[in-house]
């Protein structure tokens, strides 16, 4: 396992991380002798980062992870989040304290190295309606009582040790002011073979439904990590499903009949040529691309089993795509995956 500087602090990670969404359920749905299991083999094999959340679970995934550290008696790099909803924007500064303090018992540890705000920063507000938090108007970041001041407060108690935020695309001018305030040190943002906007301007001929504004490139520049989430776009990346097969018992539901599961799958299978049989899978092929460049810190595993954690973390420390098969992907890109028109939102994964 390789491992990459955050930003400019002092924290060292494995180019891999444990993360522990309800999407790929095994921190959510799975038996305690699974996530165990695969949580101890993840350590085996040198990762060093695990990346939660209140809402994966409603506090459940929190709740194994403490569980599993505890068993296992280890303290590993441990970012989790704050989701701000319609509720709490009366008061989004106490939320974000009183947030961290239930992470921590559910978590079972004093304190974390990484906080991060879980509604990328927008730039008029959003209809925050019942359980959406996936936004936050930027002026409830900067605000007196806002998210930003919340995190200032847990940094000042020693509740964490550094602050970040998540990405959700067409929101790059938003981001570039929150790194703006030094106050950052990672972003979660997707950056993947099917939208690479994350990482580098769009490419000529590639529609997007979501433009990422190759934040990357800026927060490296400005010292702050960069994590990559859903580096397998909801899991299309992979030979399973662009071999027509279902997803994993434990991953979240997807609607397969739907328009935009067509779409994406259809855009995956134009990559099937990064494909080697015995030497290299699509989901491996994805993850070197995500690691060739230099401002990606972690790249953010979801696991539903055993054998994706180790698919995935064998592609640490190997080389760079071939330029042969850069240059193939490049033409997919240029002819927008022989489709028309950008591609229907197709949610995380």
């Amino acid at each position: 396992m390789e491992y990459r500087q955050v930003g400019n602090t002092e924290l060292r990670v494995s180019e891999i991380g444990f993360g522990c969404g309800g999407n790929a359920g095994l921190m959510v749905r799975g038996s305690p002798t699974e996530q165990r299991r695969v949580a101890e083999r993840a350590v085996e094999l040198g990762i060093n980062y695990f990346d939660n959340a209140p809402d994966y679970g409603n506090g459940v995934a929190e709740e194994n992870l403490g569980r599993v550290l505890k068993e296992l008696k280890l303290r590993p790099v441990i970012t989790s989040k704050v989701e701000v909803r319609n509720e709490n924007l009366g008061d989004i500064a106490g939320h974000v304290v009183r947030s961290t303090e239930e992470s921590l018992q559910r978590l079972g540890v004093d304190y974390l190295d990484i906080l991060q705000i879980h509604n990328g920063p927008a730039p008029s507000p959003p209809p925050l309606e019942g359980r959406s938090y996936t936004q936050l108007w930027i002026e409830d970041y900067l605000r007196p009582g806002g998210a930003l001041e919340g995190l200032q407060r847990v940094l000042r108690d020693g509740k964490t040790r550094y602050v970040g935020f998540i990405c959700r695309g067409n929101d790059a001018y938003q981001v570039r002011q929150l790194l703006d305030t030094n106050v950052f040190h990672m972003i979660n943002v997707p950056y993947t073979l099917l939208n690479p906007t994350a990482g580098m301007a769009r490419p000529r001929g590639l529609e997007v439904d979501r433009d990422f504004g190759a934040v990357i490139n800026y927060a490296y520049e400005h010292g702050v990590g960069t994590a990559i989430y859903s580096p397998l776009a909801g899991r299309f990346l992979t030979n399973h499903i662009v071999a027509g097969g279902e997803r994993h018992a434990l991953a979240g539901a997807r609607d397969t009949a739907s328009e935009a599961y067509r779409r994406h799958l259809e855009m995956a299978r134009a990559l099937g040529f990064l494909m080697r049989e015995g030497q290299q899978t699509l989901a491996q092929a994805a993850i070197r691309f995500i690691l060739m460049h230099t401002g990606v810190t972690v790249v953010l595993g979801g696991f539903s089993a055993l054998e994706h954690l180790e698919e995935m973390a064998a592609v640490s420390g190997t080389a760079p795509l071939e330029p042969e098969l850069m240059a193939r992907v490049e033409m997919v890109w240029r002819a927008n995956f022989g489709c028309a028109g950008p591609p229907p939102p197709a949610g995380g994964g």
